[in-house]
């Protein structure tokens, strides 16, 4: 299996989760530490694992760590598009070039991944694992960019799905909470540079290690959509039930993310 953004985070939460099951794993990543480490917890849980430095951006770096995984192990079983960034910012204020940037990493980045396995994925019936966001189903206030880039990968994955279903692949949509990893750290502010503030959140965080068991699970229930934590949940259903309500509430709780932004 490959995992884009496999050097930390959820990323490294779901190649150890897949790893104590017996899956041997590629990881792409642009942080080559954060590959290294994850690679050699990896090998310490006796699984093979090539670890790919690069940018899910460029679609050369997701075709050769794709093809490298695929030479080493003679298949590719499933591919998870974890790599992300994030923003907070205003739109009003935001800079294009941070909207482009994050449908670059998040949108594209998966995009390109799936184009370079899908080959591979049809010849073992394979599965695609896609992680979204409660900002793929819903609004999020001060992140506008972040909330495109996480609705048009349910759009791109969903109607792919449709495509795949003959060759035997499916693809399962991933959306927790606010998960505990360096993505709120690392967010880009208005002008590119660090957000430099802290990150708002609706609920209680969750471990990258409780969220990766439940994406192990999914994949074996063969779950389409899987929405983690009980924050999820509830947006899931007030956003659809109540939208003008869910908006109010989630702005009223995170406006905040505007006047620092």
């Amino acid at each position: 299996m490959v995992v884009t953004g496999g050097g930390g985070g959820l990323g490294r939460a779901i190649a150890l989760r897949f790893a104590a099951a017996g899956a041997n794993l590629g990881l792409l990543d642009v942080d080559e530490a954060g590959l290294a480490s994850t690679q050699a917890e990896v090998r310490a849980l006796g699984r093979h694992c090539v670890a790919a430095p690069g940018d899910v951006s460029r679609a050369q770096d997701s075709a050769s760590a794709v093809e490298a995984v695929a030479r080493e192990f003679g298949r590719l079983d499933l591919l998870v598009n974890n790599a992300g960034i994030s923003h907070r910012s205003a739109f009003a204020a935001t800079d294009p070039a941070v909207l482009r940037r994050v449908m670059e990493v998040n949108f594209f980045g998966a995009v390109h991944a799936t184009r370079a396995a899908l080959p591979h994925l049809q010849r073992s019936r394979g599965l695609v694992i896609a992680i979204s966001s409660v900002a793929g189903f819903s609004p999020l206030i001060a992140r506008t960019g972040y909330a495109a880039s996480k609705h048009a990968m349910h759009g791109f994955f969903e109607s792919l799905r449709t495509e795949v279903a003959d060759d035997g692949i499916d693809v399962m949509m991933v959306c927790p909470a606010f998960v505990a990893t360096g993505i709120d750290v690392h967010a880009l502010g208005a002008d590119g540079g660090p957000a430099g503030h802290a990150q708002l959140i609706v609920g209680r965080r969750l471990t990258p290690q409780a969220v990766a068991d439940r994406i192990h699970d999914g994949a074996a229930r063969g779950k389409r959509l899987l929405l983690i934590g009980r924050t999820a949940r509830q947006a899931w259903w007030l956003s659809r039930l109540a939208p003008s309500l869910y908006a109010r509430l989630m702005a009223r709780r995170l406006r905040g993310e505007m006047q620092q932004g």
